[in-house]
């Protein structure tokens, strides 16, 4: 009995045991949990303020620059209105501009009978009831845009709310690492730097509802039945656009004339036959007129579109190279991946290349860092986007894994943050300095075919297998803007937007304008409106 109560005892303080050190750790964690939601009703408190602040200061200086003008529309009334102060037939006495426009409202019998001058200030109360007519004509879609962006708030609430936190928590750590000299600092309108990285995400978000068309061409030929286009690119100076696919052809367009011109009339002012299918275009960013290009039969060529001539043509690739690129840092330099597995780096001042990469697996898209010849970074269908220092290429600097499928391609927002799409249709951001995964984004369907990727330094937007072009804020998970090509098909009576996908992306650099292609051969131009 002894030896049972003492196993009881034991079993009862083991179990007392486990039960403190579950409250202990329920304890500790919900402490955290509520100290740091008070540190976040601090920051919103303090914002609050300085918003609240900031809203003051406008409203006084609104009344302050409402007040002059009043005072000038006051001044110019009374110069205007003085030589005829008394009317001569009747003897009525127009003192100031109020009485005179007391009169052009109830009085108008009466002055209709008096002599020239009443007409005169008749004419002077019409202006002005215009030009203030006229300026509340304009106010009307002031409450209506507001309400629209409120409701766009709302609807992108706990998003919104995740990144608010994340910024403001983000800024007060690095206050911290930083000391207090650091954390004081403001902006001019006295708001701190959590609060201002947040109001140009909140800003950026709400300002955009939808994508309008503002032009729209044909890439199809009458003698070609594949219209495919894989790529559009932009050149140095956003002047020209340069789109390819199956068709085998470049063809350059300038961008004025496709926005301003009839449809009847778009054509291209330089077009140049390839040999293959096309996949790939980029422009260089130093000489304006060479455009490099990448086919199906791994063929890499450097053209010269003044000329229509190639400048260099590179056949190291032994199957179909799906991604080139040209270096912003170093012209001279671009890189290339292909289905045979190998990443190639070349120099448009020599024939063969200058390294390569064997993967092991088949590379779908190629990137360089935008503010460095040496870091690559390349999609493959291992579902991975490796990284790599082209000093150093025994192994990837990092790799970022996430998509549960082939990753088919990769852009640079930044020079830290980069963009990758696959066919599990997912966007994801990484950020390629501090090696962690930012954001994915969900929306739009990808799961077989390449449906583009483009980025600018706020969004990135990519296209459907639905035939839609989908806009992302890259702070918001959720789609910002979309728009669906309608089918002309004359065999596709319905417009049954299965039918066709958006195969090309591309934005006009810092624009909110996007020229987009779908796999009918059409190219349209659209752009960001409220």
């Amino acid at each position: 009995m002894d030896k049972k109560r003492k196993m009881e005892q034991e079993e009862a303080e083991t179990n007392l045991q486990i039960l403190l050190e579950f409250l202990q750790c329920l304890k500790k964690q919900k402490v955290e949990e509520l100290n740091e939601i008070q540190n976040d009703l601090q920051y919103i408190k303090e914002d609050i303020n300085a918003v609240e602040k900031r809203r003051i200061e406008l409203h006084r200086t609104r009344g302050r620059y409402s007040a002059k003008m009043r005072t000038l529309v006051d001044d110019s009334s009374a110069m205007t209105v003085r030589p005829p102060l008394r009317d001569k037939g009747s003897g009525a006495i127009v003192s100031s501009p109020v009485n005179l426009q007391e009169q052009g409202r109830a009085g108008t019998s009466q002055t209709r009978n008096t002599d020239t001058g009443a007409p005169r200030n008749s004419q002077i109360v019409q202006r002005k009831d215009d030009n203030h007519g006229g300026s509340d004509s304009q106010d009307p879609n002031q409450p209506g845009k507001s309400l629209a962006r409120k409701r766009r708030v709302h609807a992108q609430f706990n998003e919104l709310q995740d990144c608010y936190l994340q910024k403001r928590r983000y800024w007060a750590r690095q206050s911290q690492k930083q000391g207090e000299r650091v954390a004081n600092i403001k902006n001019r309108e006295g708001y701190s730097a959590g609060l201002e990285d947040f109001q140009s995400v909140l800003s950026t978000f709400t300002r955009y509802s939808r994508l309008r068309v503002v032009a729209e061409l044909r890439h199809s030929d009458i003698f070609h039945s594949a219209n495919i286009v894989s790529s559009i690119e932009f050149d140095r100076d956003d002047e020209l656009f340069a789109t390819a696919g199956v068709s085998r052809r470049i063809k350059v367009f300038e961008f004025s004339s496709v926005v301003n011109e009839p449809a009847d009339a778009q054509c291209p002012v330089v077009e140049m036959s390839t040999r293959s299918k096309l996949s790939c275009l980029s422009w260089n960013n130093y000489t304006k007129n060479h455009l490099a290009s990448s086919d199906y039969e791994g063929i890499v060529t450097v053209w010269d579109v003044t000329t229509r001539q190639s400048v260099m043509e590179y056949e190291e690739h032994e199957k179909r190279a799906w991604s080139v690129d040209f270096c912003r840092t170093e012209p001279s330099m671009l890189v290339s991946g292909s289905d045979d597995c190998k990443v190639k780096v070349w120099c448009t001042k020599q024939e063969a290349s200058v390294l390569t990469i064997d993967m092991k697996a088949n590379i779908c898209s190629v990137k360089y860092n935008p503010g460095s010849s040496a870091h690559i970074a390349v999609g493959s269908a291992d579902h991975h986007v490796h990284y790599y220092d082209l000093r150093n290429i025994s192994q990837p600097l990092y790799i970022f894994s996430g998509h549960r499928k082939a990753v088919s391609y990769v852009k640079f927002l930044s020079n830290y943050e980069l963009a990758s799409a696959s066919t599990d249709s997912t966007l994801r951001l990484w950020d390629v300095n501090e090696n962690v995964p930012l954001r994915t984004f969900k929306g739009h369907t990808n799961e077989k075919n390449f449906v583009g990727l483009t980025v600018n330094s706020e969004y990135l937007a990519c296209g459907s297998e639905t035939n839609e072009v989908f806009v992302y804020h890259k702070a918001i998970s959720k789609p910002a803007a979309r728009y669906r090509f309608v089918s002309d098909d004359q065999n596709d009576p319905d417009g049954d937007m299965g039918s066709f996908f958006i195969s090309a992306v591309c934005w006009k650099r810092d624009s909110p304008t996007i020229v987009a292609a779908n796999s009918q051969g059409t190219i349209k131009a659209l752009v960001l409106a409220a």
